[in-house]
């Protein structure tokens, strides 16, 4: 199977958005006092969390919009730390205290040292694309900030908000194969989700590689190739992929 092109997925794949999410609550609910209503720091990030896996698979399945997702997750954080009336924000005040927030997060927003230097050395025998569970706009401004923007064409940008379908379902990783006019057996796909990105993709007819950051070992289904690091892409795209 010759690989032609390669599509990323981009939070904690390409940008360490685990690491921005951290810095950036953490940082605001110090700054608004809030903090200290937690057990431990660990314990309100694990708090923001299980609160966002829950509203962000709402905004995947179409049930809010983007916008809408981070006002129902400010709703419930404030409401769970005891809050008068957090449920009933409107939007407009949830969409605000949100934005606090996400000036900290912003301000953290980093790429992983291995992204770039992979990406230009894929670049001149590769075409290069993205699948996210995200928006187009949130997207770009994110590999903008972080310098990777560069190595992508807008039109091989392609995510949920805007596609109608959120990873694994197979239509939108083969949108993606479309976008760099390559068929899926002759695409590659990098993803740091087990489940979405690296099932969600062999499924899809791609060639599919999880990236497990944490070099823990796990055994992984038939059809699927393992990275620990970007680093370790171009040469597995050469052994796997002839």
């Amino acid at each position: 199977m010759q690989v032609r092109g390669v599509l990323f997925d981009v939070d904690d794949t390409l940008f360490d958005y685990s690491g921005s999410e951290e810095a950036g609550i953490l940082a605001y609910l110090r700054e608004s006092g809030l903090l200290e209503r937690f057990a431990s720091p660990a314990a309100a990030l694990d708090v923001w969390r299980s609160i966002m896996r829950v509203q962000y698979g709402r905004f995947l399945a179409g049930e809010l919009t983007f916008v809408g997702q981070q006002c129902e997750r400010t709703r419930q954080f404030l409401a769970h730390l005891g809050e008068g009336g957090a449920e009933q924000l409107t939007d407009g005040q949830a969409a605000a205290w949100f934005a606090g927030y996400a000036v900290h997060r912003d301000a953290a927003w980093a790429a992983f040292p291995d992204a770039a230097p992979v990406l230009a050395a894929l670049a001149p025998v590769y075409r290069l694309g993205v699948v996210s569970n995200s928006s187009v706009g949130h997207q770009r401004r994110k590999l903008d900030a972080v310098g990777l923007l560069g190595h992508f064409e807008d039109a091989v940008l392609v995510c949920s908000d805007e596609f109608g379908q959120a990873k694994p379902a197979p239509g939108i990783f083969r949108a993606g194969c479309e976008r760099l006019g390559l068929a899926p057996h002759e695409v590659a796909y990098v993803g740091d989700n087990y489940d979405l990105d690296a099932l969600g993709a062999r499924d899809a007819g791609l060639r599919a590689f999880w990236l497990d950051r944490s070099a823990g070992g796990a055994a992984v289904a038939e059809g699927i190739g393992v990275l620990h690091t970007l680093t370790d892409l171009p040469h597995a795209l050469a052994a796997h992929c002839p």
